[in-house]
């Protein structure tokens, strides 16, 4: 028989750990379920200097598990797990998870954002072997190492100068001419002596025997094919939402985020969304943070109305 919860909460980013808190203090049977790692994509930042109340700034680590260890402190349950599929039906809302089955009466999705993938050759062969998506994580790995850095954001840049404390080069790989990152961004990455711009090129493949040893790529100017070679390659060319299993379940957009109005309905009753998987969001921690309090809010008055 499947376990019932009055919440359950998808995602254990800000959003998520904000709605656990709130659902939790509030005396309601909360579960929160996550796949990967508690804190979400805020666990990559090495230190956080923008959220309130922490003047000397925090590592993104930290400040996860400090959300989680005060929502755990009121009564909020964890498990780590992967949900494939959410049937919506009014207070008996089905969830399947790579652990069993799940009812919730009602349901506040928040599963922020993934990487997005290049889908070359050698990207998922080679992952873990000189292949990642995480300076923070992976960086120390290539102390005096050439690697390389595929993007022309703000993400981009900041993955390639904090490479630049450990490799001995930082190619940054830039499909066009110019570069999308905010001016201060922009402004330290030229100023850094070790990182060496490419611009107007893709990566067509990763190649390596065991391991990263070299880039092949193309000119987006006149298609001529080079090699690079590097021992590792840092692929940060955006995010996506985590939501492939909700289409056609809650509203989403084109790009797959989903629609909600103020109080962070979906439009399905007692099925709410909150922070970066959400459309128009302003993907910052404190801004998810207080999604998942409003989300919380309208799950406890939904809960409160008579059962129709």
């Amino acid at each position: 028989m499947s376990k019932s919860y009055q919440v359950i909460i998808i995602g254990a980013g800000p959003a998520g750990l904000a709605a656990g808190l709130y659902c939790a203090r509030s005396g309601l049977d909360t579960l929160l379920i996550e796949k990967e790692v508690i804190g979400g994509q805020i666990t990559y930042a090495a230190q956080v200097e923008n959220y309130p109340g922490f003047p000397q700034g925090i590592s993104g680590i930290e400040l996860g598990q400090l959300m989680h260890r005060q929502a755990i402190n009121y009564g909020l349950q964890t498990l780590l797990a992967e949900v494939t599929g959410l049937v919506p039906h009014q207070r008996h809302n089905l969830l399947t998870t790579s652990e069993g089955d799940f009812i919730a009466e009602s349901v506040v999705i928040a599963p922020g954002l993934q990487f997005r993938k290049l889908k070359v050759p050698g990207e998922v062969e080679l992952l873990g072997k000189g292949v990642s998506y995480c300076a923070t994580c992976d960086g120390p790995l290539f102390r005096d190492k050439v690697v390389a850095v595929i993007g022309g954001g703000d993400t981009a840049l900041t993955e390639a100068l904090y490479l630049s404390k450990f490799a001995s080069s930082v190619k940054v790989i830039h499909r066009r001419s110019q570069l999308r990152a905010r001016d201060i961004l922009q402004k330290r990455a030229k100023m850094e002596p070790k990182m060496e711009f490419i611009w107007n090129a893709i990566v067509t493949k990763i190649e390596g025997d065991g391991a990263v040893n070299q880039l092949r790529l193309k000119s987006t100017k006149d298609g001529s094919i080079s090699v690079l070679p590097v021992a590792g390659v840092f692929i940060a060319i955006g995010l996506e939402p985590n939501t492939s299993y909700l289409q056609g379940v809650v509203p989403v957009n084109k790009e797959g985020y989903i629609i909600t109005n103020e109080v962070m309905e979906t439009g399905i009753s007692g099925i709410f969304a909150a922070g970066d998987v959400r459309y128009n969001s302003a993907r910052q921690a404190i801004t998810a943070s207080g999604d998942g309090a409003t989300a919380a809010v309208s799950a406890e008055k939904f809960l409160s109305l008579p059962e129709r």
